[in-house]
């Protein structure tokens, strides 16, 4: 009886738990991202990583696990809401619980710019998504979404450049953001 299977799903099974340790919050905080829920992000990383673990073996390169792991959760996302069916509530049952977390000014601003990146097409928001909460290169975005790294770039540029009249109508006080940023 050889020994090599057992080896190898000790193997497996250090590499994964490796990324996941190494990768869990920023899975976690894209999916949060995608969908503003933080128990449905949290199942969304469960099925990501739970993919991820039964395709291991096709990740070549670990360098490439981030960029891997956020397309698995794109899809996943993308699954449940090809079978969603909305579950209606009676709002009379329901109460909001008071947010203690930061100055009201500042949850102010996190909603508005969550509502502004939210109300930018898909086109724009998915790249900006990758860029800012991701941290990925246009380069690696360019792979996540299967485009053209040019493509990329130029959707970043309008990304921003559609935020900055959001919350610069009269003009942007700090050129600086007209720049696009790669790397």
């Amino acid at each position: 009886m050889s020994e090599t299977p057992v080896l190898d799903d000790r193997r497996k099974r250090v590499r994964y738990e490796a990324l996941v340790d190494a990768l869990y919050q920023d899975v976690y905080r894209y999916a949060y991202w995608l969908c503003k829920n933080g128990a449905l992000a949290e199942d969304l990383v469960q099925e990501t990583f739970l993919r991820a673990w039964r395709s291991l073996d096709s990740l070549q390169n670990d360098k490439a696990a981030k960029a891997w792991l956020f397309t698995i959760l794109r899809r996943e996302n993308a699954r449940l809401y090809e079978r969603y069916r909305p579950e209606l509530v009676d709002i009379e049952d329901q109460s909001i619980a008071d947010s203690f977390e930061s100055e009201p000014d500042q949850r102010l601003d996190r909603r508005l710019l969550h509502e502004a990146i939210a109300s930018l097409e898909k086109d724009y928001r998915e790249p900006l998504l990758l860029q800012v909460v991701g941290g990925f290169s246009g380069k690696e975005i360019a792979a996540i979404l299967d485009l053209n790294n040019n493509t990329v770039m130029t959707r970043l540029f309008r990304a921003r450049g559609k935020l900055k009249h959001v919350f610069f109508p009269d003009g942007n006080p700090d050129e600086s953001l007209d720049e696009p940023q790669d790397e």
